[in-house]
């Protein structure tokens, strides 16, 4: 399952020649995110209320186009791989109406408890989260 989160670029997220600044992306990824996990039913606050937090431990952004002020960009963004211990979100970014992507990136987060933050096997600690989260999985080949 992908999701779909709209964002228009800010003024602020530009830099002086009026494109959108490299760093902003990683940013519009945790937004796309964010929507994907609320999808399941259960969101980030929730998750760490349950004593589940999701660290960063790899990022890649690749930048294939450009977008600008005011332009309107579509974030994809779906699980691509799932262990009991890790989860990795991929993206895609589409400005307007294009066809192609202008920008893709990964992310891999840890499940880890917030206590501790000790590795946790999620699928063992919460198994029907887990099994949505495997159900909404789109596996890269």
């Amino acid at each position: 399952m992908k999701s779909e989160t709209k964002i228009t670029v800010r003024y602020a997220e530009t830099d002086q020649m009026g494109v959108t600044h490299h760093a902003v992306y990683p940013v519009w990824y945790e937004a796309a995110r964010t929507d994907l996990i609320k999808a399941t039913g259960v969101s980030y606050s929730e998750l760490e209320k349950m004593g589940v937090m999701t660290p960063v431990v790899e990022l890649s952004c690749r930048y294939m186009g450009v977008t600008h002020y005011e332009n309107v960009v579509t974030v994809q963004c779906w699980i691509s791989r799932l262990t009991p211990a890790r989860v990795e979100f991929s993206y895609a970014l589409f400005c307007g109406q294009e066809e192609k992507p202008c920008n893709m990136g990964k992310s891999m987060h840890g499940w880890v408890d917030a206590q501790t933050f000790r590795p946790l096997n999620l699928k063992k600690r919460f198994p029907d989260f887990y099994a949505t989260l495997e159900q909404m999985a789109e596996p890269e080949p």
